[in-house]
């Protein structure tokens, strides 16, 4: 089937009709095929001359995907091991995003990919080891993003959002200039929600699709350089190019309702990961270290009855949000250090007064590493060099974190984009 081409894409088309994905473990690889991918028959440790592109998360963050210059390669974090790998002699992949821990992927290749350039998506099943679905573009994909309804393509200056099932467009979206191709998604079943630049500096656009509403927040003087939502879209985290300060909103009203300083000094924030609980939050830049923050505003856990009750219905939702922030406010057992000289607010400079991290782990500098939470209070890492940490952290106590375990799964001196 092939889709009728929009302005700026030149191919739309599935291999088998409609598309559906069907799970399975992911540490249980599927057999090597003859296909457009074949599992390499020299020895699978062999990394001498295999170059990392990428490092991305999962929707839950219990696996990572590397793309490499030879294919890619999925990663299990708890406990960590290699699960399979993917290896093409036509090239490798800059962008590898997972749907969960299904057999579903969206690729795309490298400059150095003859079969698939950057301006293509593949979406592959791995089950059925074939492609069963490709977009062609005029312009290099900066991003794609997955949920189990809707494939989000993201390019410099537009957004475009199609439904899983048959490719069909459902949605375009301007953006300011977008090159680092940011983009976040809820995955929620209930709450359907996109967030991605506004068309002015520092801005944030939140769509709420199920509600038919869209939301511009005005987060930051400066371009926006990291987002994340909570996994209900409720809740939005934000860094500026300036990289000193995280802001969380609420994504109804675009109220700010807290603010925590990883810094004075200017820094590249790599990521920004909020806890499955919104109980904690962590950010990673480049000076070789991540914080985490404890966080008083939060909606519930993924758990939590009364969430799901709130998630069921969003006009009780936006109508509570509306009157008021209560039921985004809470209490944390742990406490971000503040300046002792807080009391002078409003009369020495505003960092004096701010939220400092509550817990902390160094990493070498100038190296790329993205954040998220494992289970237990710990914190896992994953490095553009190729290395993974874990750590934990106290979360009375907070201060420095322990490292528990250490990995080289990819041995690079490149170092991606």
């Amino acid at each position: 089937m092939t889709v009728p081409s929009t302005p700026t894409s030149s191919t739309v088309s599935t291999y088998s009709g409609t598309l559906s994905s069907t799970s399975f473990d992911t540490s249980e690889p599927s057999p090597a095929t003859s296909g457009l991918f074949a599992m390499p028959e020299q020895d699978l440790n062999d990394n001498e001359e295999t170059e990392l592109l990428s490092v991305s998360w999962n929707q839950d963050y219990s696996c990572f995907a590397a793309g490499t210059t030879r294919g890619f390669r999925i990663y299990n974090c708890e406990p960590f091991k290699e699960t399979f790998r993917r290896d093409l002699k036509s090239g490798g992949f800059k962008i590898v995003e997972m749907l969960f821990r299904c057999n579903i992927l969206a690729l795309v290749g490298g400059a150095a990919n003859s079969q698939y350039p950057p301006h293509k998506v593949l979406i592959w099943d791995d089950h059925q080891s074939r492609c069963i679905g490709e977009f062609a573009f005029r312009s290099e994909v900066r991003g794609v993003k997955l949920r189990r309804d809707r494939i989000v393509v993201v390019l410099e200056h537009k957004i475009y959002v199609y439904n899983f099932v048959d490719l069909k467009l459902l949605h375009q979206i301007e953006t300011l200039s977008n090159p680092r191709g940011l983009c976040c998604l809820s995955h929620h079943a209930n709450t359907s929600v996109l967030a991605c630049p506004g068309l002015r500096r520092g801005q944030v656009r939140v769509e709420h699709f199920g509600l038919h509403m869209t939301k511009f927040i005005n987060a930051h003087d400066n371009n926006v350089a990291c987002f994340t939502l909570t996994m209900d879209g409720m809740l939005l985290a934000t860094a500026s190019t300036k990289g000193t300060l995280i802001r969380i909103f609420n994504t109804l009203d675009g109220t700010r309702l807290q603010e925590v300083r990883r810094g004075v000094d200017r820094a590249e924030i790599s990521s920004i990961a909020l806890s499955p609980n919104v109980q904690w939050l962590a950010v990673s830049s480049d000076k070789g270290t991540v914080h985490i923050f404890s966080l008083r505003v939060r909606v519930g856990g993924e758990d939590s009855s009364a969430q799901s009750s709130v998630v069921q219905s969003p006009a009780l939702l936006y109508q509570n949000s509306s009157s008021g922030l209560d039921p985004l406010i809470s209490t944390n057992t742990g406490a971000n250090p503040s300046s002792s000289l807080s009391f002078m607010r409003g009369v020495l400079p505003k960092y004096f007064s701010s939220e400092w991290s509550f817990a902390q782990f160094h990493l070498p500098e100038e190296t790329q590493f993205i954040a998220a939470f494992g289970s237990k209070n710990t914190i896992v890492m994953v490095g553009v060099d190729g290395s993974f940490y874990r750590c934990s952290f106290d979360p009375v106590n907070g201060g420095e974190m322990v490292q528990q375990e250490y990995v080289r799964f990819l041995k690079t001196d490149t170092k991606p984009k």
